[in-house]
């Protein structure tokens, strides 16, 4: 996977992430999602290097990049810190501006990027996403059956790492089949480095992550209820996802100024399930 691309391990003032990083001309920014890491983007990353610099890194906590001590606020695995991060990275590889491209949790720093840092961000890309102040404002049976991790993993007092930890393999492989709509879409490598890398301390900053967004998350977003993204952002979505019941260009659309998007015919794993028409998708509103 990432043939031609180089790996690179980048400190930061606040962490280390780890990254590939291939192809040349604009840079853009993949940001993988939960329980993934940046091999997420192996099928789509080497045909947007045909056109562009694509930087793949893993997300704080994911991967092998770093995994900061938790805090009672779970300030440190805040999409502002995530994101915070990434932009870090892109400026030490000499990115003052760049796309930014994320699937699931890595969508979810990719909007709180695009808040904080709007001068930075030229282009933004969600794919299966609707902001989190209005998913966990619209709970309802069906959301919470699907989405069962963000109400599971956010427990408090280990409970979650320690359920987890002790059938770790069998979980994540649950929740990737619990979600991917299309038999064999996730390759066995792939699956093999998202089992390697889940161990105990991602266990746990990953159930930080989440505990993030059920608390500092929303205090950040409704601090910024009234701030619109104002670069160019494309949707792309799931048909079947949890979130495809509802009409999610305009629930973007009162979080973006320029908002254009669809579903894709597959499941919640797009850059897996339907790489060659993601990657289509994004030349076309990044080029």
């Amino acid at each position: 996977m990432f043939d031609g691309f180089t790996r690179r391990q980048i400190k930061t003032q606040e962490t280390t992430i780890n990254l590939v990083r291939g192809g040349s001309g604009y840079p853009i920014l993949l940001l993988h999602g939960y329980p993934q890491t940046h091999v997420c983007w192996h099928r789509v990353a080497p045909i947007l290097a045909e056109r562009f610099t694509v930087v793949c890194p893993d997300l704080r906590g994911y991967g092998d990049s770093a995994k900061p001590p938790s805090d009672p606020e779970h300030l440190a695995y805040s999409k502002r810190m995530m994101a915070r991060d990434q932009v870090a990275v892109m400026q030490s590889l000499g990115c003052s501006e760049f796309a930014v491209v994320g699937h699931d949790r890595g969508a979810r720093v990719a909007h709180r990027m695009a808040l904080d840092h709007a001068e930075k961000i030229t282009k933004l890309a969600l794919l299966d996403i609707i902001p989190t102040r209005t998913a966990f404002a619209n709970v309802n049976k069906e959301m919470a059956t699907a989405a069962f991790n963000w109400f599971f993993s956010i427990q408090p007092d280990g409970l979650p790492e320690r359920l987890i930890g002790a059938e770790a393999a069998f979980y994540l492989r649950w929740v990737l089949d619990h979600w991917c709509g299309t038999k064999g879409a996730l390759t066995v490598e792939a699956v093999a480095e998202y089992l390697r890398c889940f161990d105990a301390a991602a266990i746990h900053a990953t159930c930080e992550e989440f505990r993030a967004a059920a608390t500092i998350d929303l205090i950040h977003d409704e601090a910024d209820k009234e701030h619109k993204i104002s670069c160019p952002t494309l949707l792309l979505w799931s048909a079947t996802s949890m979130w495809a019941t509802y009409d999610i260009l305009e629930v973007w659309r009162s979080r973006a100024e320029d908002v254009q998007g669809m579903a894709l015919d597959c499941g919640h794993f797009l850059p897996e399930e339907e790489p060659e028409r993601t990657a289509a998708e994004l030349i076309r509103f990044l080029s």
